[in-house]
């Protein structure tokens, strides 16, 4: 499988990405090597990358605790403290080891420490593979608010070693899954088609591939999100509110991030068949493949009210108005779209029938 070129990085696959790996190591000299775990990948996961590691480096483990509530700035706080402890230098290297949240805090702990030292994304999990540890995106969340703080800054190089997805649970390779589907919904109509006859996650590998060629190709041309890069936002305007009210609200069973991004598709897709002429025989293929894969999520009145409160933090959101990316049809996009409240409403209604 051949490497992706970035725009000043690569993504190496499998047995490649450890050639490539111990020879960047050998070259670049680093003064000491820090790999970023949580508790998880550091049972399941760190013996086997250590394996594959030829030199005898200078390396120190910093774990953190597991999940999105520990994606904060006081986690940070703590490993920038460690890398201090620890004599950290700027001749120093990060590798993160671990799903979206270790790269994504990994990532802003490594560009903002002594103003930036290089960092390696090594993804564990699907959704990290095929998302998250692809494009500079760094940063931690404010509360339960998503991807509030942060920068874009590039790693050294991506690793995509899929032989990590056997460490992982049936309903984290659907969340993953999401984001593939999603893929094939903004940039891809055959690839989607291709996706929906997927019935087990026993070998994912050119799916992977061309998941990371669709997200490379869009965060090449704009890296800054200025335009193109929105589009990978579809889902994510309505998903990251649920996600962020379901992770808040004490009641609610969390949901991780690919299953209220599901969600926020189905309900983007009908805003799309109102506002952007989305065909009605493509939105209902669209709500029978979320739902078939994924159910569907209860919510009351006072749910749909307390999550359409979280929409005016949104990334995307300029001058007062709350844009989003809606679909023109099944691998087009529109972006910078603004939506009535009563369509908003109208979607959960949709939703739920």
């Amino acid at each position: 499988m051949q490497s992706i070129l970035a725009s000043t990085y690569s993504v190496h696959f499998n047995e490649k990405a450890y050639t490539e790996l111990n020879s960047h190591l050998e070259k670049a000299n680093y003064s000491k090597v820090f790999i970023l775990v949580d508790e998880n990948t550091h049972q399941h996961c760190l013996p086997s990358f250590m394996a594959q590691i030829y030199g005898d480096y200078n390396y120190e483990i910093i774990e953190i605790e597991e999940g999105e509530i520990n994606k904060t700035i006081e986690t940070c706080v703590q490993v920038w403290h460690v890398l201090s402890e620890l004599d950290a230098d700027r001749k120093s290297v990060m590798i993160n080891l671990g799903g979206g949240v270790i790269t994504d805090l990994g990532g802003f702990v490594a560009s903002t420490f002594k103003r930036g030292i290089d960092f390696i994304n090594v993804p564990t999990t699907l959704l990290s593979m095929v998302d998250a540890s692809v494009g500079g995106k760094t940063g931690v969340d404010l509360g339960s608010l998503k991807n509030q703080v942060g920068v874009i800054n590039q790693p050294q190089m991506v690793l995509v070693v899929s032989s990590f997805l056997q460490t992982l649970k049936e309903r984290q390779l659907h969340s993953g899954f999401a984001e593939m589907l999603k893929h094939g919904l903004i940039k891809d109509k055959k690839y989607w088609n291709e996706l929906n006859l997927v019935s087990d996650f026993n070998n994912l590998d050119e799916f992977i591939y061309d998941s990371v060629v669709i997200k490379n190709d869009v965060v090449t041309i704009d890296p800054t999100e200025q335009n193109l890069r929105k589009i990978l936002n579809f889902g994510h305007t309505l998903g990251h509110a649920v996600e962020s009210y379901f992770l808040e609200t004490e009641s609610k069973k969390t949901l991780l991030h690919g299953e209220a991004i599901a969600v926020g598709m189905v309900l983007e897709a009908y805003i799309s068949s109102k506002l952007t002429n989305l065909s009605e025989t493509e939105l209902n293929a669209i709500k029978s493949t979320f739902t078939k894969r994924y159910g569907k999520v209860e919510f009351t009145e006072e749910d749909i009210k307390n999550i359409l409160t979280y929409l005016k933090f949104d990334k995307k959101n300029s001058h007062g108005n709350i844009n989003f990316v809606l679909l023109k049809s099944i691998g087009s996009c529109q972006i910078d779209v603004t939506v009535p409240e009563d369509l908003l409403h109208q979607s959960f209604a949709y939703y739920k029938v």
